[in-house]
């Protein structure tokens, strides 16, 4: 067995070549659609992060009975069995909610692991250094983990720092490592897309000629008051 998931957080359809957008601009979803099965249909379980990794790994519906947490005392997990039948399961992830309290059972059930930080409002750099942060678009969330987000980009002055793209590079190394090796799993599991929607301006300009100076990418969670149609022509 020589096995590779490959996961991104919030995907939309809409905005993939590879189901039929003819102006985004998602070349290596191309070139996987080439090589693998695309599925019309398909329904997920319990969405939001932890959850959802708790079905994985168990094929237990999270949402019957609980919301947020670590694997169950009486929960088995799939990365448990492989390893008993001689299976070698490796991941890698920029998903820093296995490292806090709700998440902090599930890396532990691989083989061996890489975490690489920064993502979201991953307690990491020390705030301070947010204090001279860009202005924020009115539209934006707030708070502590924006002031995080900030001061972790202090450290992710290039794309090559960029978590997703240390987790991306991290799992091609285990391939080149292994790829002579049977018997083994890799987990390639990027926490992008996701908010903050943050990219490179190199990226940004493919899809606007004008930059806005504070862009709106973290949108704030809340009830909408406004009518349904308000501000749409």
């Amino acid at each position: 067995m020589r096995a590779i998931m490959l996961m991104f957080d919030t995907l939309a359809r809409d905005f993939l070549s590879n189901y039929g957008n003819d102006w985004i601009n998602t070349p290596n979803f191309e070139r996987l659609r080439e090589k693998t099965i695309t599925f019309d249909n398909f329904y997920g379980g319990s969405m939001p992060c932890m959850p959802a990794r708790r079905e994985l790994h168990t094929g237990r519906y999270n949402f019957m009975h609980r919301s947020w947490g670590q694997l169950e005392p009486f929960d088995s997990s799939i990365f448990d069995t492989l390893q008993q039948n001689g299976v070698y399961c490796h991941l890698v992830t920029d998903h820093s909610h296995y490292f806090e309290d709700g998440g902090a059972t599930y890396h532990n059930r691989y083989s061996t692991w890489e975490g690489f930080r920064g993502q979201e409002g991953d307690r990491w750099v020390p705030r301070k250094q947010a204090e001279n942060h860009p202005p924020l678009n009115p539209l934006n969330k707030s708070g502590i983990s924006v002031e995080q987000y900030f001061a972790n980009r202090t450290r992710q002055a290039v794309e090559e720092d960029l978590s997703t793209v240390q987790t991306i590079q991290a799992g091609l190394d285990f391939l080149e490592q292994y790829k002579n090796e049977d018997q083994w799993f890799l987990q390639v599991e990027c926490f992008d897309p996701h908010e903050p929607f943050y990219v490179p301006e190199t990226y940004r300009k493919l899809y606007q000629e004008t930059p806005n100076e504070s862009p709106y990418f973290w949108p704030k969670y809340g009830r909408v008051t406004e009518d349904v149609g308000a501000g749409f022509d």
